[in-house]
């Protein structure tokens, strides 16, 4: 799977999702630190990555506008690291790999993985 993991998450994640198989890139080295939401996600889209964040807002921007992609990874922990939450990720990436490639927001926490299949509704809790 490839995938942009966005600037609120730790370059470390790129060699930890590349030794797991996957094509993996940090924001940082495709783009401006300083971008918005709306660039990483039209750069996935384009692309064809999966968004990989920490970062709430990309959920509300794709209910908004009722994006059928790109798909979008949310790591809801309070901790972020591959150390942390590594295994859940990559437990996730392929327990998910087919709701990922067709349009997905999957949010992932130390219990539990919620998936949602794109385009979300506008009144998204």
């Amino acid at each position: 799977m490839k995938i942009v993991i966005d600037m609120n998450l730790s370059p470390d994640w790129v060699p930890f999702l590349t030794q797991s198989g996957h094509t993996a890139v940090h924001w940082s080295s495709v783009g401006s630190p300083r971008a918005r939401d709306r660039d990483v996600l039209a750069w996935a889209r384009q692309q064809e990555h999966v968004v990989f964040t920490h970062d709430l807002d990309f959920g509300s921007i794709l209910a908004a506008t009722e994006a059928r992609g790109p798909s979008v990874i949310q790591v809801r922990t309070q901790n972020p690291t591959p150390g942390h939450c590594g295994e859940i990720v990559l437990n996730s990436l392929a327990r998910h790999a087919a709701a990922l490639l067709e349009g997905a927001l999957i949010s992932l926490d130390e219990d539990r993985a919620r998936v949602r299949i794109l385009p979300l509704a506008r009144n998204m809790p």
